[in-house]
């Protein structure tokens, strides 16, 4: 059976409305511009994560360059090494923070892809059992247990902990290991 994944409230900022004036919104976020709604958990000199504006579920995470880059394969051999350390980076940060079962990663590149931002970013969204409740089949809305600014309070501190400690670790840490 085919299920439908709808973010209603995002409709409105895919086609363009509600809006900031920015030429673009990831390089906004990295500037610090007041225009835009900044969401950022950890910056390295070459890469952002910041949680999704539009969530798929608490902790949806980009991950993005500092700088504009449209296409994944603009990024040089060290860029693509620390992006595949952020993403591993994330999923720990994610597993203390909420013991996700799962995580899909993925971008989006070009017009046709449904990228709504022309920046690269790589998404990393935590998935939960049971995530389809009544309120998204039903009524067509999203609940979201946790307000944003919690969830980037915490992830905060959790990246904060986990970079200060030589990451990248060579083992996986377990959920007893967590802050």
């Amino acid at each position: 059976m085919r299920h439908n994944l709808f973010v209603p409230n995002k409709m409105p900022y895919a086609k363009g409305k509600n809006r900031p004036d920015v030429p673009c919104i990831l390089c906004a976020i990295v500037e610090k511009n007041d225009k835009v709604e900044r969401l950022e958990v950890h910056r390295t000199e070459r890469f952002t994560i910041s949680l999704n504006l539009y969530p798929y579920s608490p902790g949806h995470l980009l991950i993005f360059p500092n700088r504009h880059v449209l296409d994944v394969r603009e990024l040089d051999p060290e860029e693509v090494h620390e992006l595949h350390e952020l993403q591993c980076l994330c999923f720990e940060a994610l597993t203390c923070a909420y013991q996700p079962r799962g995580f899909n990663v993925g971008y989006n590149m070009g017009d046709a892809s449904g990228a709504s931002i022309a920046h690269f970013h790589l998404h990393v969204v935590p998935r939960y059992p049971r995530e389809l409740g009544f309120m998204d089949v039903i009524g067509g809305a999203r609940i979201i247990i946790e307000d944003p600014n919690a969830t980037q309070e915490k992830l905060v501190q959790i990246f904060q902990e986990l970079t200060t400690e030589n990451y990248p670790r060579k083992e996986t840490q377990n959920e007893q290991s967590c802050l």
